[in-house]
């Protein structure tokens, strides 16, 4: 598997988007500071997909996460690549007996095809819309990664690489 985390907050930079001649779409934007953290983990291989909406990006929230992913696949080993953020190397980081970090290398995210689920994420659900309150954006980010999740060919599709096939 193949772990990030992402931000995602109530501050928007407006999208292109197609609009017939003569119109020019107007769009909300809005500069709310206002964020919460999605970890996500993908296995591109088989189209899996775990996600947990949390408040932070520190060694608690990620021990949270990688305790959710082994309660989800108790049965299995899993390798999981991570970058070298500084709560994935912390010594308070509680890792579960049957997981395994593997460091990416730093400042390298194509090669984390999790940064593809975020990039659609962002696209399909929150791309040129207004969220009256950060309970609405996570709800919208929570439906849109339960759709994600129900799809593993779409995941495969937005995920799997060559390269990947061969480790």
């Amino acid at each position: 598997m193949f772990q990030d985390e992402a931000r995602f907050g109530r501050i928007q930079d407006p999208r292109a988007c197609w609009a017939p001649l003569p119109l020019r779409p107007f769009v909300a934007s809005q500069m709310v500071r206002e964020y919460f953290y999605v970890y996500g983990a993908v296995s591109p291989r088989e189209g899996q997909h775990d996600s947990l909406v949390l408040p932070a990006a520190n060694s608690e929230c990620m021990s949270i996460f990688l305790n959710e992913v082994s309660l989800r696949h108790p049965n299995e080993f899993i390798l999981m690549f991570v970058d070298q953020a500084c709560w994935h190397t912390s010594k308070q980081l509680q890792v579960p007996s049957n997981i395994e970090l593997a460091l990416l290398p730093p400042y390298s995210p194509e090669l984390n095809p999790q940064e593809q689920v975020w990039d659609e994420l962002r696209e399909k659900c929150c791309g040129n819309k207004y969220f009256k309150s950060l309970d609405a954006l996570a709800d919208t980010i929570s439906q849109g990664l339960q759709k994600l999740e129900a799809s593993p060919y779409t995941l495969t599709s937005l995920t799997q690489r060559s390269w990947q096939l061969n480790l």
